[in-house]
């Protein structure tokens, strides 16, 4: 017989992936003090290009809050702002190889704490941490595929 995905105690586990992968990010996120902008970094390294609107919309903020998080980005060096090819009226915001320079930074420290504390638990195996990356990717890999 096979399990039931859809069972109760599968939903909790599942409420529980949730809650504990986003607490995880969040704490990582504290404890390294990352430089403001990543998360723009990031939602540029996963879609792409976007203009200020749309990356407003992926960040869940204003887009005046976006503008002046973009021209911040610009300054650094990490995205390049432009004129949107089919929109004259908006800009096309893009990652630049200081930016992924950047994000691969920030991403090496992310796994490095995490790594630092796997090894510092007492039960947990690098084999626990596969598990978990190859659940959390799965996931994700089917939720692009729909």
């Amino acid at each position: 017989m096979s399990p039931d995905l859809h069972g109760p105690d599968v939903q909790d586990l599942a409420s529980d992936l949730v809650v504990h992968a986003a607490r995880l990010v969040r704490a990582v996120r504290r404890e390294l003090e990352l430089p403001a902008g990543t998360r723009v970094i990031s939602l540029l390294d996963e879609h792409g290009p976007l203009g200020i609107g749309q990356l407003a919309a992926a960040d869940r903020c204003s887009q005046p809050t976006m503008s002046a998080s973009v021209a911040q980005l610009v300054e650094r060096g990490w995205v390049t702002k432009a004129p949107h090819p089919d929109d004259a009226r908006s800009s096309l915001v893009s990652l630049t190889d200081a930016g992924r320079a950047e994000l691969a930074v920030v991403r090496r420290r992310h796994g490095e704490r995490i790594a630092a504390l796997v090894a510092e638990h007492p039960t947990l195996t690098p084999e626990d941490l596969a598990t978990a990356v190859a659940v959390l990717r799965g996931v994700l890999e089917k939720g692009n595929a729909s």
